[in-house]
């Protein structure tokens, strides 16, 4: 057992070390995403960068498909590898795998045959028609490799190679930025040139997990399959609430853009891109950390061993309440120097931006904790508890208050929003916390 990652006492510097690969690769990831929406805004123009966020839903959805079955997938098999099934552990890994390549074949199909009524129906004003049909083309090429990417990021830190993840990750980001500027300003090629840098850098992850899988090294590696359909539900199932999340993200966002272009037309949207990408950036912290330690979750529960469940957890709200306050001042401090990436100090985007982001930031307080009860009730193989705090915290709370806010406040009922979303999601999150605490031995 010497050799096994998740046998071990976990204290804060342990548990730390563990996650902090999977926090950096994350962060890593939010930190290329940023960066090609500043190049876009900045090398091509803000219309460009609007066009990106009417499209974002289509990229939520597919990010959506990739972690339902990568988080279904690891909390089934840190389970086998926890009770000690390791032959049953690859054979629902490799499963999940060619599910996961088949799906992203499909959606790559069908995304380019209805590709003109797909971009219409997210409502593309004639101005940013154009720019959105071109990002879309591209992306959808590359929605296999999305998917593969996002299943192995995940099942990298099961295997017990976090620092492999971390290292394909913070590859793809820099042939990512690299590939951006010498597509958009060496080759002229706008914003395909974004979306085929952001193409390619998804292509390294995926060619990197084929490769390490596909050698007998670590518990998990590829082999024959069990055919087993019950897996996959059930992989689809403890990852519902993650699909969820993105499911609401998508339409949440379709939300926002028709009101900003209601309030603050084009321009609007551009601001409320510019924000909702700041704060993926930020929450790459929290996202990081809850898929690092779900493994963790996942094994103590398939060993019953509740003395480390209960450090786990504890240990770990309390590094989600420090960075929760830190990351809320850091917003607060350097919000305007992280729009003055995006948009001039002199442009109307800028002044936009500008206004609703000290509202904004308000919900970093509450998000940390959201995300991580959410991905722990996943770990625990409890995805319907985790499906419904994310379906209220996004398609009830969140959603609702987009719709009803802007009619009582204007703009500023669309900058509060959020908060108010998470805010609440934080008071349903503790309670479920308190009442399935005895059951999963975490508290």
């Amino acid at each position: 057992m010497a050799e096994n990652p998740f046998e071990r006492n976990w204290t804060a510097s342990a548990l730390l070390r563990f996650a902090f690969p999977t926090i950096i690769m994350m962060l890593s990831m939010g930190l290329y995403t940023l960066a090609d929406t500043i190049f876009v805004a900045r090398f091509v123009n803000t219309d460009a960068l609007s066009a990106i966020n009417i499209v974002c839903p289509v990229v939520n959805l597919t990010v959506g498909l990739g972690t339902m079955i990568a988080t279904g997938a690891n909390a089934i098999v840190s389970r086998n590898l926890g009770a000690g099934q390791e032959r049953a552990a690859r054979e629902n890994f490799t499963l999940l795998v060619l599910y996961g390549a088949l799906l992203g074949l499909a959606l790559f199909g069908a995304g380019l045959v209805w590709i003109d009524s797909i971009v219409t129906f997210l409502g593309a004003s004639q101005r940013l028609f154009p720019y959105a049909k071109a990002y879309l083309e591209i992306v959808f090429l590359f929605v296999p490799a999305q998917l593969l990417q996002t299943i192995f990021s995940n099942l990298f830190v099961t295997a017990g190679k976090p620092g492999l993840g971390f290292g394909l990750s913070v590859f793809a980001g820099l042939a990512n930025l690299v590939l951006d500027v010498l597509f958009m300003t060496r080759f002229h090629m706008g914003i395909q040139g974004a979306a085929l840098g952001t193409g390619i850098g998804y292509s390294i992850g995926t060619i990197g997990g084929l490769v390490f899988f596909s050698k007998k090294r670590g518990p998990l590696f590829f082999t024959r399959p069990a055919w087993n359909v019950r897996v996959v539900i059930q992989s689809l199932w403890n990852g519902s609430s993650e699909m969820v999340s993105q499911v609401s993200s998508a339409v949440t966002t379709f939300l926002f853009n028709r009101a900003m272009l209601i309030f603050a037309n084009e321009e609007g949207v551009a601001a409320i891109t510019i924000l909702i990408y700041s704060q993926f950036l930020l929450n790459t912290v929290f996202i990081g950390y809850s898929i690092g330690v779900a493994p963790i979750i996942g094994y103590n529960l398939g060993e019953k061993n509740t003395r480390q469940q209960k450090r786990v957890f504890a240990l770990s709200v309390r590094f989600i309440a420090w960075t929760s306050i830190a990351i809320f001042v850091l917003a607060r401090w350097k919000g305007a120097d992280l729009i003055g990436l995006f948009a001039p100090s002199t442009s109307s985007v800028y002044q936009i931006t500008k206004q609703g982001f000290p509202i904004f930031a308000i919900s970093f307080l509450f998000c940390g904790f959201n995300l991580f009860v959410s991905s722990m009730f996943t770990a625990l193989s409890n995805g319907a508890i985790s499906a419904f705090l994310s379906f209220l915290r996004t398609f009830v709370f969140l959603a609702g208050a987009i719709v009803l806010l802007p009619e009582i406040l204007g703009i500023n009922g669309i900058w509060s929003a959020l908060p108010l979303a998470e805010g609440a999601a934080f008071i349903l999150s503790s309670a479920c916390c308190f009442l399935f605490r005895k059951r999963y031995g975490y508290a």
